[in-house]
Order: structure tokens, then sequence, then C-alpha cells
């Protein structure tokens, strides 16, 4: 699928990106050549290809989250470093 010079402005406005005419030829030709790969892709029979969205089998490999003493920081260490402290708090302004 070959794209055209005002298809690829259009993208290019679309992402708030400012591209000159030369990026503008330059990216419809990356551009196109990405769509006609992902053209070839199609045309590839998948009907006996069951969907998969994980290959692997796993599930949730990361560790469990635990708090550890040595890593925790105590309310005063915590408030030691604050520039505005309130009743045992962070004073900050309003974000609104």
């Amino acid at each position: 699928m070959k794209l055209t010079k005002e298809q690829v402005k259009h993208i290019a406005e679309l992402a708030r990106l400012g591209l000159s005419g030369q990026e503008i030829e330059k990216f419809r030709e990356h551009l196109s050549s990405i769509l006609e790969y992902v053209e070839l892709l199609n045309e590839v029979d998948t009907s006996k290809v069951e969907p998969t969205a994980q290959t692997t089998g796993l599930k949730n490999v990361m560790r469990e989250d635990k708090p550890r003493e040595e890593q925790c920081l105590t309310q005063e260490e915590v408030l030691s470093n604050a520039p505005n402290r309130e009743d045992g708090f962070i004073k900050t302004k309003a974000v609104l």
C-alpha cells in the first residue's frame, strides 16, 4: 500500500510532528514499505494456528511484593526531607 504525501502529512499532524518536505517523502517511503510488509503477512494462511496471547504458559512470574524492614523509612526519616510538614504529613500545594 503506497501512502500519499497528504496521508503522511495527516499522520504527522495527528502525532503533532512538524515534518519538512524531505522528511515527508522519507517517511512516505518507510511507512509504505511497512504497510506492504503487513499486507504480505496478511496473506499467510493461519487457519490452523490457534490464537495465543502467551506462548510460554507462564503466569505472573514476578516475585511477591513484601515490605522489608531494611528498605522501609520511618515516618520521621521521610518527614526530615520534606520542606513543609503538618500533623505528621508532607504538606503540598493544592492540585486541582
